[in-house]
């Protein structure tokens, strides 16, 4: 049985969308059936936008109500920022979310430890140990999905290519003051969080990514890459979610449906 990640690659961004709500009302469901709650981490960019289906929103059987939602990383900004994946993710999802469905619980930096990116990582950090249980008996928290996008660089979350933050073994939630990307202060979950997962999804679209899809899946010089590291690390735990275009020219075996 193969134990390599799965590449799903559709024609347009409407089967994307549909084949990403079929999955994640699947994990929702997995997950309530396992401790009913569904813990899920979620990161910037495209994705938000890609995940708030019209079928999302209004199927009665997302229970929004059991979801908790944590960020896979965060800018260190005020939460009405538009810089902030939190205010991303309010005006893509949870503001669309119809007002008469319980609402889904939400778990947002603590905007008064801006000013000291290491205070904001360790207090992240502390409101992960709230919900997944204390620090001392488990080693990492498992989140049931963790969704991510994938930059032209290869990184994701606040993960950069060859950047010291992914030797990280022990702390789940790290600064960084130095990111390739504005802004430059950032937290972001370790890569030992992310590969530790139930499930982690990609969702990577557009021309823009077929060059680093192809370093991604098809070259060893792409091996040292963020992503290719969750891919190595998760293996088989991983899904990616792409149009043709942002597949073109990989060379990686590509399913079209679920």
């Amino acid at each position: 049985m193969s134990k390599q990640p799965i590449l799903y690659s559709f024609p347009e961004n409407d089967a994307l969308q549909d084949a990403l709500f079929t999955f994640v009302l699947s994990h929702q469901n997995s997950a309530l059936h396992r401790h009913h709650v569904f813990r899920i981490a979620v990161s910037g960019g495209s994705l938000p936008k890609m995940l708030a289906s019209e079928k999302l929103l209004t199927s009665p059987e997302i229970q929004w109500d059991k979801w908790q939602i944590f960020f896979a990383d965060e800018r260190a900004v005020p939460l009405d920022h538009e810089d902030s994946n939190y205010a991303l993710l309010k005006s893509e999802l949870l503001d669309k979310i119809p007002a008469d469905k319980p609402q889904p619980t939400v778990v947002p930096i603590d905007e008064k430890q801006l000013n000291n990116t290491q205070e904001l990582a360790d207090n992240y950090e502390q409101a992960l140990v709230r919900y997944f249980a204390a620090k001392d008996s488990v080693k990492l928290p498992i989140f049931d999905l963790i969704l991510l996008g994938c930059g032209p660089d290869g990184h994701t979350c606040s993960l950069f290519p060859e950047h010291e933050l992914l030797r990280e073994n022990i702390a789940w939630v790290a600064p960084i003051d130095d990111s390739p990307k504005p802004p430059k202060s950032r937290i972001t979950l370790t890569l030992p969080v992310v590969t530790h997962a139930l499930t982690v999804a990609f969702v990577a679209t557009g021309e823009g990514k077929k060059e680093v899809m192809r370093k991604i899946f098809d070259s060893e010089n792409g091996e040292g890459l963020p992503c290719a590291l969750v891919n190595s690390g998760s293996r088989d735990r991983v899904v990616w979610f792409c149009d043709n275009k942002a597949t073109e020219g990989v060379l990686y075996q590509k399913k079209s449906s679920l």
